[in-house]
């Protein structure tokens, strides 16, 4: 396990999938982090690459050749190797591996960076192809936030209030994973979204092209909350599992399959396309309160 601190956070983070698993406020003492329960979920931030969501069949096919990959793909469950630390910031590298070139035939340096700044960590996801073809891949976060935050607050007394009015619909999920093929209407013209178990009976609320980058997650009985910025990410999902005592606020860049795909990478919905040598990068940032 790492650590990295501000005057005013203390972030911890494990190796394996360098997953952010413990964000602390100092002053207050409070736990923002979902604490990981393997009865419940056990996990608590998976960085999701090189896909986000579901692929048909978990296959799809590039140069006419059959590949396998689970939900999300491959990173969360792999070790990184820490490049370099310093009290506020730490960077975690993965490369390709005998393992990953049979699911995923690319060659890549993929970086996750963190820092910590006052009341606000930055995670930077930063892909480089290393190889000599194109490579095609995608990126999300999945963080996941104790919820209540604070010990008298109940989970329906939190809401999501985005930066800007929205008026758009959900992308149901049906069986194995699979986007449908329309939305259902959802947001309303409205900033706020009310938070209960409820909601995600049925998987995921996933969202297509918000006008929002930004999110606050706030309570009618407490002042303390959090603050995600997702600038450049395209998509973002809501999710809990059923009954959990956490939230997961999900900025990707990708997204699972529909039910009628064709399977073929390179036209994949949110699909990232990098040239040989070429650097992708994304970084999200929670500002806690």
């Amino acid at each position: 396990m790492f650590t990295i601190e501000s005057h005013l956070l203390k972030a911890t983070l494990h190796p394996k999938g360098a997953e952010l698993q413990s964000l602390v406020q100092k002053e207050t003492g409070i736990e923002y982090m979902w604490k990981g329960d393997p009865a419940v979920w056990g996990k608590h931030s998976p960085v999701l690459f090189p896909i986000v969501g579901a692929l048909k069949d978990n296959t799809y096919v590039f140069n006419g050749e059959l590949y396998n990959l689970p939900r999300h793909g491959f990173a969360r469950d792999n070790q990184f190797a820490v490049e370099s630390q310093d009290f506020d910031r730490i960077i975690f590298l993965l490369k390709q591996n005998e393992a990953s070139l049979k699911a995923f035939p690319f060659n890549f340096d993929f970086r996750i960076g963190y820092t910590v700044l006052d009341n606000s960590i930055a995670v930077t996801y930063e892909i480089v192809n290393t190889g000599k073809e194109t490579m095609y891949c995608s990126v999300g976060g999945h963080p996941a936030f104790a919820l209540p935050i604070v010990a008298d607050n109940v989970y329906d007394d939190y809401y999501l209030e985005f930066e800007q009015e929205e008026n758009a619909g959900r992308w149901p999920i049906a069986d194995g994973g699979l986007l449908k093929t329309s939305s259902i209407p959802f947001l309303n013209d409205t900033k706020v979204l009310p938070l209960n178990k409820a909601l995600f009976a049925t998987d995921a609320l996933v969202f297509k092209h918000l006008n929002s980058s930004a999110v606050s997650l706030r309570s009618h009985q407490s002042e303390h909350g959090l603050k995600m910025e997702f600038p450049g990410f395209p998509y973002l999902g809501i999710w809990a599992a059923p009954g959990a005592d956490f939230l997961c606020i999900e900025p990707w860049c990708g997204i699972a399959d529909s039910i009628d795909s064709m399977q073929l990478l390179e036209e994949k919905e949110g699909i990232n396309k990098l040239e040989a040598g070429a650097k992708f990068t994304r970084s999200w940032t929670v500002t806690v309160f």
